[in-house]
């Protein structure tokens, strides 16, 4: 039985800087379009999407204000959208720019909603006290390999 998830968010491996978080699919395109990787009809075709989602879907305030906050689509109303967002992932692909779907139902302290998205708090900075040497480390082997107790 499949797991169903309420969110999902396409990101990057880049972190953007106002929020120190996985960039998000459109600040991808923009970095693309503004260091002139994308050839212009490329660009086009990103601007006509990106027009599309300022007159559909409503830009949450908190975005607005540029407080820390990342934003997932709500899977059960995102058809629509990912007709216009599956051809940012292949623009994405196009210019061997790696990205991730992301779906999950935990997606952070949510500060806006609407019936498209969600924008959730970004949370703090990971604190690792240590990080361990191997997957294994730690773990007791007897002399044939085998994890003990």
């Amino acid at each position: 039985m499949a797991m169903k998830f309420k969110y999902v968010r396409i990101q990057g491996a880049e972190l953007a800087e106002n929020t120190m978080y996985a960039k998000g699919i459109f600040s991808m395109c923009v970095q693309l379009v503004q260091n002139n990787v994308m050839d212009a009809e490329d660009a086009e075709l990103f601007h006509e999407i990106d027009d599309w989602f300022a007159h559909e879907l409503p830009w949450p305030e908190p975005c607005r204000r540029r407080e820390k906050v990342v934003c997932f689509f709500k899977t059960e109303n995102a058809d629509e959208m990912m007709r216009y967002i599956r051809p940012m992932m292949w623009l994405l692909e196009k210019y061997d720019h790696p990205y991730y779907v992301v779906y999950t139902n935990s997606p952070g302290e949510i500060v806006y909603e609407d019936e498209y998205q969600v924008a959730v708090k970004v949370p703090g900075t990971l604190q690792i006290e240590k990080m361990q040497d191997s997957w294994s480390e730690g773990l007791k082997l007897n002399d044939k390999g085998v994890v003990e107790d």
